[in-house]
């Protein structure tokens, strides 16, 4: 699989074959085929019909082990399918960080084409996003989040920058300043899945059936769950999904503020290595810009 980051890990379908028959010989008589995704965190391999394997790319990175320590806690609570978990790598001498095998769940990365009904998917993952924030938190839960906008400020101002022609500078700068307007979050921690972009959304039969990787999985901010307002919907699915979370105005305008911010890093970073990224970025701008110019 081609390299997204100067420091990831060499990573490819004989190394990901020695790991499983080394530690998992009863899984050694599977075929093992890479999985084409947009994904920038971690390696995806189907192994047989029914599992997959996800290694991560970047040792600093690697969130395999927090992931698979609160999915069981967490799965009770959701309608939507989410990762189901089935065997932990270990560490070893040739690949430094955990890495795990899951069960395959059907469907596709989340596409305008393969959806039926934007309002009702963005109903099903508002119900998601509701229930989520309404799991009780435990003393010993991860923090997950990013930091305050204005903490972010300098930042995202060099990556506007860096990306120049890449998007409309002053239009965004303008779409920055209005988000940092937000007053910073101070209430009570929820349970957030912290990464809702198309690529972590599986549509099955033109539904919304699955919510995948769960490593950035923690207690944070509620509006780091509302962004996919911009990064998944266009504006009839984002007046249902706003409809449906019914956050306040400075948590919504908040999470405006971090769709910019994830995707203005995205940009300059993948223009080259994942351009498919750059496209999606891209497009959470647009429909940030579009909410802009209509005074949302």
């Amino acid at each position: 699989m081609s390299r997204m980051h100067d420091n990831e890990m060499d990573v490819n379908l004989s190394f990901v074959r020695g790991l499983i028959n080394e530690q998992f010989p009863e899984f050694s008589m599977l075929p093992i085929t890479p999985v084409n995704s947009v994904g920038t965190v971690n390696h995806v391999y189907r192994l047989g019909e029914e599992l997959y394997i996800r290694l991560p790319r970047v040792k600093e990175w690697a969130d395999i082990e927090k992931e698979w320590s609160w999915i069981p806690y967490l799965a009770p609570h959701l309608t939507l399918k989410i990762p189901e978990p089935v065997a932990l790598g270990k560490p070893n001498a040739s690949y430094p960080v955990n890495w795990a095998v899951y069960k395959w769940i059907e469907g596709n990365q989340y596409s305008d084409e393969l959806i039926h009904d934007e309002g009702e998917v963005a109903k099903d993952l508002a119900d998601f996003v509701n229930e989520m924030h309404s799991i009780d938190v435990p003393d010993d839960a991860p923090r997950a989040g990013r930091l305050p906008l204005l903490e972010l400020n300098k930042r995202t101002l060099e990556c506007i920058d860096e990306a120049d022609a890449l998007l409309d500078r002053d239009r965004v700068l303008a779409a920055w300043e209005d988000s940092c307007k937000a007053s910073v979050w101070n209430g009570h921690a929820v349970w957030i899945h912290a990464d809702l972009l198309r690529t972590n959304l599986l549509v099955h039969s033109g539904r919304l059936d699955a919510v995948i990787d769960f490593g950035g999985v923690g207690i944070g901010d509620p509006a780091f769950d509302l962004i996919p307002a911009w990064t998944v919907f266009n504006s009839k699915g984002r007046k249902v999904f706003q409809n449906s979370i019914h956050a306040d105005k400075d948590t919504w305008l908040r999470a405006r503020g971090y769709a910019l911010h994830q995707a203005v890093l995205i940009i300059p970073y993948y223009r080259v290595t994942n351009p498919q990224f750059v496209t999606l970025a891209k497009r959470t701008l647009n429909e940030i810009l579009a909410d802009l110019d209509t005074g949302k």
